[in-house]
């Protein structure tokens, strides 16, 4: 039979540990909270200066677990809009960048406006390249459905090759862990002269979760106890044999 020793105590403990914070980990309380904004305001044409739409929110004590985004914008060309959006504390996301624009084409998708949402923890297909996926367009003429946000953190007036090559690094995940109180600001703008596109609504849904290390401690502090409880029970059992 296996001697019970220091070593094995020690081995034995921090398999509770590692497995008390795997359960307080997956316990954690979710909380979503979801707003909706009409602006209905229009685009500036053919102007990178562009339009911000910021709104102030309060009242979530916890922090962010993950940010999905709606986005119901009308006319234009959807190949021109450049958006993206930031929080209050930190985070940057680019939601759309010139969708469809690569080296074979210059002026991106000729679709007009987009009722999405984007979500880039579900695994939807990228908004940047919709068309060479099963896409849908509703009575306006809007992209439909829901996708990953296009997250292509470059120069909208870069070359299209540029923009057509770049990997996706500024999306919504940026956002996890800070305070979701605050000013958010979502930027859209038109970087091509024709038709004028308009930001009917758009919305935010923002799942919280406690304080990631308020968690830890009190798991590893339970575990700890536990573990040495136990330790002492199996030691002051062996020695009264």
């Amino acid at each position: 039979m296996k001697q019970w020793t220091m070593k094995t105590a020690k081995s034995w403990a921090a398999g509770m540990i590692a497995g008390w914070w795997v359960v307080v980990a997956s316990a954690q309380p979710m909380t979503t909270n979801s707003y909706t904004f009409s602006p209905n305001r229009a685009v500036p044409d053919g102007n990178p200066t562009g339009l911000a739409l910021a709104t102030n929110l309060s009242g979530m004590t916890d922090f962010i677990a993950n940010v999905t985004v709606s986005l119901n914008i009308s006319g234009g060309f959807n190949g021109d809009l450049y958006a993206y959006l930031t929080g209050p504390t930190g985070g940057f996301a680019v939601l759309l960048n010139r969708v469809g624009v690569t080296n074979g084409n210059a002026n991106g998708y000729d679709n007009t406006g987009l009722n999405i949402t984007l979500n880039d923890a579900a695994g939807f297909n990228n908004v940047h390249f919709y068309q060479d996926d099963t896409y849908n367009l509703n009575g306006g003429g809007q992209l439909t459905g829901n996708w990953s946000s296009d997250g292509r953190a470059v120069d909208p007036l870069s070359a299209p090759t540029v923009i057509g090559t770049n990997s996706p690094t500024a999306l919504l995940d940026s956002f996890d862990g800070i305070s979701p109180d605050g000013t958010w600001t979502l930027f859209v703008a038109d970087l091509s002269n024709g038709e004028q596109s308009t930001v009917v609504t758009w919305g935010l849904t923002i799942v919280t979760v406690p304080e990631p290390a308020t968690w830890a401690l009190l798991g590893t502090g339970a575990a700890l106890f536990l573990a040495l409880r136990n330790w002492r029970v199996h030691f002051t059992a062996r020695g009264s044999k």
